[in-house]
């Protein structure tokens, strides 16, 4: 349907969705109002996709209805079977097929521009042809680098930069070379061109992720977000769709304005996230082997007695807590050192787990009072006048070196000053492993710190027993 055929009502209907997504975005700005977000989006999706039905010529709504099926059937056991240790890894792969939705879309315009409405007396309209190869490019780039997002997340490849010789040269020849030929595609729609440009861009979405460390994949995952809209919202030009270049518009700059907050940050260059291969030099790539010092071991009780005697605990939980899903534990201990007449207080790194605000979630699962959960820029300066530091499976986000070693991967990145506190009690499984970014931690050492070596949630419950 071309736009100057649209009826106002559909207008309108699209302008409502709209809306429904800014306040679905505003929403879940904060925890409080995460689920009344929650509510505002799918309300505008709803609206968005019933509106999509109702004025496009359908060849068979009966396969829409099966498509619809099987996509939410799959959507819903996912969403009830999936533990908040994966939910990164599963962003990582809704990403993935956004992009390829983008590029399989693209194609099928292609291949038949007349069911489209982008077919002109000369073949594909000149501006389609743009639209259409930009959404295939970003959509191509999107996918692969998803791929790779998700394999480093979930294990399947190291989390360590994999660095390519001369990779920024490459890099940028492809670039140039997938801008030169959308270019030349809307000059002359050959097939090899249109082609050509799918495979660059898969290729190069490889090559962009290949090179970034583990430590600064919740970065990846916000920056691979903003893509799928932008290849969204180009997809929406060829399609005449507004509301997908709305959604598609507020999704991609969304993502890139909280890649931007978050690449400040661990004092990274946003340019550099866009550019792949910011996860270090090739000295750092290697990561740290594990230090041979001495080091002090204490036990629930010793840490139960440490808090219950202290004016202020401040908890820093990681991945460690996410993978025990001590976050129920955690909280009643919290609740015990409260009634106690100790102040309570939960630090939270901007990349604290695997994506964005993923232990503010499994906090929130927990009721956690969001009063006591504090950002890093906003509680950093209480470490130095705190009794306890209690680190729950956090390690590179509390590690030392990141402001003293300039060989670290993870050297620059702002981190919480734990070992700023007068007693550091740190939850790990054992001394053997290091954190996600390949380094081990320096605070171990320090005379100040105390290890409890065990499964994180085991520990908690014991210091709650020891408490009680």
């Amino acid at each position: 349907m071309e736009a100057h055929d649209t009826p106002s009502w559909v207008l309108i209907a699209y302008l409502i969705a709209g809306i429904c997504f800014i306040l679905a975005l505003r929403g879940l700005s904060s925890p409080e109002s995460s689920r009344r977000g929650n509510r505002a989006g799918m309300i505008g999706m709803a609206i968005a996709v019933a509106t999509t039905l109702a004025i496009h010529d359908i060849a068979s709504i009966l396969e829409i209805a099966i498509a619809i099926a099987i996509g939410g059937t799959i959507g819903l056991v996912t969403a009830r079977k999936i533990q908040m240790t994966a939910m990164p890894q599963l962003v990582a792969a809704f990403h993935s097929l956004v992009g390829m939705a983008a590029v399989l879309v693209g194609a099928a315009a292609y291949l038949n521009p007349g069911a489209f409405g982008i077919l002109g007396p000369d073949g594909i309209l000149p501006v389609s042809r743009l639209e259409m190869s930009l959404g295939v490019a970003i959509g191509a780039i999107t996918f692969s680098g998803s791929v790779i997002a998700f394999l480093k997340l979930n294990g399947n490849m190291s989390g360590k930069p994999i660095l390519l010789p001369a990779r920024h040269l490459i890099n940028l020849g492809l670039l140039a070379a997938i801008l030169g030929l959308i270019g030349y595609f809307t000059i002359d729609q050959s097939p090899w061109i249109f082609w050509t440009v799918a495979a660059l861009s898969f290729l190069i979405g490889f090559l962009l992720i290949i090179p970034i460390g583990g430590a600064d994949m919740p970065v990846v995952i916000s920056m691979l977000n903003s893509y799928s809209g932008w290849a969204a919202a180009a997809m929406g030009f060829t399609l005449h769709n507004s509301a997908m270049i709305i959604t598609g518009a507020l999704v991609g700059s969304s993502g890139a304005i909280l890649s931007y907050i978050m690449c400040r940050a661990m004092n990274r260059s946003f340019i550099s996230v866009i550019a792949g291969g910011f996860g270090g030099d090739s000295a750092a790539a290697g990561g740290g082997e594990v230090i041979d010092r001495p080091w002090k071991r204490g036990s629930a009780e010793d840490a139960a007695f440490l808090m219950a005697q202290a004016d202020q605990v401040i908890i820093v939980p990681g991945y460690g807590m996410a993978v025990s899903q001590a976050q129920h534990a955690l909280r009643e201990m919290g609740d015990l050192l409260k009634a106690k007449g100790v102040r309570v207080k939960y630090a939270i790194h901007p990349v604290a787990g695997r994506m964005p605000g993923h232990m503010n979630v499994l906090l929130a699962e927990a009721n956690v009072p969001y009063d006591d959960v504090f950002e890093l820029e906003d509680i950093n300066s209480d470490f130095a006048q705190t009794d306890v530091a209690f680190v729950i499976g956090a390690n590179d986000v509390t590690n030392p070196a990141a402001k003293t070693d300039k060989t670290s991967p993870i050297y620059g990145m702002p981190v919480l000053d734990v070992e700023k506190g007068r007693t550091v009690l740190f939850v790990k499984r054992s001394m053997g492993g290091v954190g996600y970014a390949g380094v081990d931690n320096e605070l171990f050492y320090r005379d100040n710190t105390m290890m409890l070596l065990s499964d994180a949630k085991k520990m908690v419950e014991e210091i709650v027993k020891a408490l009680n």
